[in-house]
C-alpha cells in the first residue's frame, strides 16, 4: 500500500489483526462509501505478513467459538467475506457440512483468514509500526483538524501519514510472571511452535507447562504426543482444570446486546458479569481435553509407567538457568512446602495483560479522560473519550473490558464491534461541512 503523507484519511488502523480486518470490511461494505466519496483507510502492521496466533496453530486444537461469529456475519450475513463464503471458494462447503460441527480446527480458520485478508491487502503496510501519534501542525483556519501517525517501515526509514481518526488493534500483551525472562528453553505460550521448531525434540526429556487455561491444556497434550520419550509436567495454580461453560445461557453473556447491558448497567451489574461469567473465557479448558488428559494419566497409571505429571496447587516461585538445564522453584498452595524441579523447556502459558494504548498516544494522552481507577473513558462506540481540545477520534479494538465487558477484544462480537466503529467514523464524517453528503449517511449493517 502507497500511504501518500499529503492524504488524509478518514481512519488510520494501527495493527492487522482479526479486529482491524474486519474494520476494514465494514468500512468497505458501509451504505456511505460510494464512489463519489470514498471512504479512505489505511492500515499499519508490525508483523512482516499477516498472522494471527501463529504459534498456537496445534494440530487438531479447534476454535472455540462458532464459525458464524466469523469477521462479518452478524453484522452482514451476506457479506462476501463470510467463512461460509470462504467453504464456497476453497470448494469445501460440502464436506464441512458433512462434519457436523460449529468449530473449525484454529487452522482452517486462520486459513479463512489468509483468505479475507488476500482481499483487502491493497490498504495495509506491513512490516510497519506506528511508534508515535501527535496532533498534526499546520492545519489553517477552517481546516478540519486531524493527526500525524508516526511509521517506522522496517529498514524503510520513518514515514509519516494524516488522518482524522486512528483505531488501535495492537493485540494483547504476553503476561510472564515477575523476574521471570524468555529465552531459547523458557517460553510464554505466544510463541510456543516457533521456539519449540528451534530446538531438537531429543534435547527434551523433562518439560513443563505452567497455567491453568485452554493454551496450557492443549500444549500439555502437544507435549506428551510429540515427545513420547519426555516427562511431562503440568505446572496448575488451581486444584485442576477447569471446564469453560459454553452453556446456551452462559454463552448470552457473549450476545451484542450483552455490551449495552454492560456499558450502560451499574458497577453492581458490571460485577455480577465478571464473578458469574468469568469462567466462559477466562483460566478454564474446552470439557474433551480435560477428560482426554485425564484419561492419559489414568492409563500410566494402570501401566504404572508415569510420564505426565499434575502438579496441582502449585506456583512458581522463580526459574534459574544453569547452561541448558532449567531450575524452577515450586511452592505448594496447600503447606507452602517448596521443591525444585529440572527441565530442559518450560513454557508459561499465563495469559495476557489487556492493550495498553499511553505509551503509543504520548502527549495526546493528556486529552484522553480517565475514571476514578485511573481508566480510560470510552464511548459505547469505543471512542476515547477527549477533551475538547482533541477533537480527532481514538477508537480502541481491545483495553475497553471496564467499559464494554468481556467481549471488548474477542472474535465473538468482532463484526457487530466493528461495524458499530465504522459507523461512528462515517457518521462524525458526515457532520464535518467538508464531508457532509447530499443523501442518507446510511450503515455497516447493510444486508445487500
Amino acid at each position: 500500500m502507497d500511504a501518500s503523507a499529503r492524504e488524509i484519511y478518514d481512519v488510520v488502523g494501527i495493527g492487522f489483526g482479526p479486529s482491524n480486518l474486519s474494520l476494514a470490511i465494514a468500512l468497505e461494505e458501509h451504505e456511505a462509501n460510494v464512489e463519489a466519496r470514498p471512504v479512505r483507510a489505511a492500515f499499519f502492521e508490525r508483523q512482516p505478513s499477516f498472522g494471527w496466533h501463529r504459534n498456537m496453530l496445534l494440530p487438531s486444537a479447534t476454535m472455540q467459538i462458532s464459525f458464524l461469529k466469523d469477521l462479518v456475519t452478524f453484522r452482514n450475513p451476506v457479506s462476501k467475506y463470510s467463512f461460509i463464503a470462504y467453504l464456497h471458494a476453497a470448494d469445501r462447503l460440502v464436506q464441512f457440512v458433512n462434519n457436523q460441527t460449529f468449530f473449525p480446527t484454529r487452522q482452517e480458520f486462520h486459513q479463512y483468514l489468509e483468505w479475507v485478508e488476500s482481499g483487502l491487502s491493497d490498504r495495509v503496510s506491513y512490516d510497519s509500526e506506528v511508534v508515535a501519534i501527535r496532533k498534526a501542525a499546520g492545519t489553517g483556519a477552517g481546516e478540519p483538524e486531524c493527526l500525524e501517525i508516526e511509521v517506522r517501515d522496517g529498514d524503510r526509514g520513518r514515514t509519516h501519514v494524516r488522518a482524522r481518526n486512528v483505531a488501535i488493534s495492537t493485540g494483547l500483551v504476553p503476561r510472564m510472571p515477575a523476574g521471570v525472562r524468555r529465552d531459547d528453553r523458557v517460553w510464554h505460550s505466544s510463541e510456543f511452535l516457533e521456539k519449540y521448531g528451534r530446538v531438537d525434540p531429543n534435547d527434551l526429556k523433562s518439560v513443563a507447562v505452567v497455567g491453568a487455561g485452554q493454551s496450557a491444556a492443549e500444549i500439555t497434550r502437544f507435549l506428551h504426543d510429540s515427545l513420547p520419550h519426555a516427562r511431562v509436567f503440568a505446572v496448575v495454580p488451581s486444584y485442576g482444570y477447569s471446564v469453560a461453560d459454553d452453556t446456551p445461557f452462559a454463552n448470552q453473556v457473549f450476545d451484542p446486546s450483552a455490551v449495552d447491558d454492560y456499558y450502560s448497567g451499574t458497577e453492581q451489574t458490571r460485577e455480577a458479569f465478571w464473578r458469574y461469567h468469568r469462567n466462559t473465557n477466562y483460566s478454564v479448558v474446552d470439557d474433551e481435553i480435560i477428560r482426554d488428559l485425564h484419561q492419559r494419566s489414568y492409563d500410566e497409571d494402570v501401566r504404572n509407567d508415569r510420564r505426565l505429571h499434575f502438579l496441582n496447587l502449585t506456583r512458581v516461585d522463580d526459574v534459574r538457568r544453569t547452561g541448558t538445564e532449567i531450575r524452577v522453584g515450586l511452592r505448594s498452595l496447600i503447606d507452602r512446602e517448596t521443591r525444585a524441579l529440572d527441565v530442559d523447556a518450560l513454557v508459561f502459558a499465563t495469559g495476557y495483560d489487556a492493550m495498553r494504548p499511553t505509551n503509543l498516544l504520548g502527549d495526546l494522552d493528556r486529552h484522553c479522560l480517565r475514571d476514578t481507577a485511573g481508566r480510560h473513558r470510552a464511548e459505547r462506540d469505543y471512542r476515547l473519550v477527549t477533551t475538547p481540545e482533541l477533537s480527532c477520534g481514538i477508537y480502541l479494538q481491545g483495553g475497553t473490558e471496564h467499559t464494554h465487558g468481556l467481549t471488548s477484544s474477542l472474535l465473538s462480537n468482532v463484526a457487530i464491534r466493528s461495524g458499530e466503529i465504522a459507523d461512528s467514523i462515517i457518521r462524525r464524517r458526515a457532520e464535518d461541512p467538508e464531508h457532509r453528503p447530499a443523501a442518507s449517511l446510511g450503515t455497516a449493517r447493510r444486508t445487500a
